[in-house]
């Protein structure tokens, strides 16, 4: 019998067999392939925090090759590759609406930063990043590093990347920014000032959801500057200095989540032109995302791997899973 991920406690993953049905008129089954888990957001429910059902998928996309096609669905064919969001299984039947379609040139990898696009499209829009404009990305993890990549396409000149994690500066060096920082070895906010002539950032962008890196955005922006937090919030118990610098400087903090309609530019913008635009630049292979996915594991080791990645955060950056 075919097996998927779950944690059947607060963290306590384990592999358990399921049966697949038959396939819905309206769906697709696919043999999955590989996939990734979604670090941030799925953590919090792993460890029961807004989430007291048990027991609890884990992973958020995954990409294989169409196996059977429902009675009424047309446009698909069998081997067809196709993604979608779900957990970690080993297969998957989706509505065929839902599923997109992958162009034999499109990476697996490419195909499960998918999400995390969304959420750095929707920063980097509600940052009102600008041609010429100086960023700076505090938080490494996918949605981080598809951050500092979408800055570029945006327009910005000057790109810093923030995170106290070697293993995802290295990363974000490689997609070309200005400057990477390690927190913990220095004052952010005043090499930042240094770095752009004593003015600061215009715009900082916080991933993480850690209070002392939204007290380093405060202390990195420009007068008047903008501060975003695409990071989910949780309580407030230190590390947040808000008389030290910002009742001067006067920031603007908007909180940015790509799919809370209706978008700030509504009726423009909304999730559904977020999510096709995303698509759109993935399969156009405007971004690199071959060491956002990082490392990968065979899916019968998943289990070790998810505990791993909740231990050991230095040691992941996106974790990808084969099903090979």
């Amino acid at each position: 019998m075919p097996k998927e991920l779950v944690a059947i406690a607060p963290r306590q993953p384990v592999l358990r067999e399921y049966e697949d049905g038959t396939v819905p008129a309206d769906s697709v089954r696919v043999q999955v392939e590989f996939g990734a888990p979604k670090r941030g957001t799925e953590l919090t429910a792993y460890y029961g925090y807004n989430n007291p059902n048990f027991p609890l998928r884990l992973g958020n996309m995954c990409v294989g090759k169409i196996i059977e096609i429902g009675d009424d669905v047309e446009g698909f064919e069998i081997g067809e590759r196709v993604a979608n969001h779900g957990h970690l299984k080993e297969t998957h039947t989706w509505r065929a609406g839902s599923v997109l379609k992958m162009p034999d040139h499109m990476t697996w990898k490419e195909a499960v930063c998918y999400d995390p696009a969304h959420f750095a499209m929707s920063a980097i829009r509600d940052g009102k990043v600008r041609v010429g404009e100086r960023v700076a990305v505090f938080g490494l993890g996918a949605i981080g590093l598809m951050t500092v990549q979408m800055a570029r396409i945006a327009g910005a000149d000057f790109i810093a990347a923030v995170d106290p994690l070697e293993r995802r500066r290295k990363v974000a060096e490689k997609t070309g920014v200005e400057l990477v920082i390690d927190p913990t070895a220095c004052n952010v906010g005043e090499i930042l000032k240094e770095a752009t002539g004593g003015l600061g950032v215009d715009v900082a962008v916080e991933t993480s959801a850690v209070y002392e890196a939204l007290d380093d955005a405060l202390r990195s922006v420009t007068f008047e500057g903008t501060i975003v937090y695409a990071g989910r919030a949780k309580a407030c118990t230190g590390g947040l200095d808000l008389g030290a610098v910002a009742h001067v400087n006067i920031p603007s903090i908007i909180f940015a989540r790509a799919n809370s309609d209706p978008n700030r530019d509504h009726p423009r913008w909304d999730f559904r032109r977020i999510v096709d635009t995303c698509w759109k630049w993935l399969v156009e292979g405007r971004f690199d995302c071959e060491d956002v996915v990082d490392p990968v594991v065979p899916f019968e080791d998943s289990v070790k791997a998810y505990i791993e990645m909740d231990n050991h955060p230095e040691r992941s950056v996106k974790l990808g899973v084969s099903f090979g």
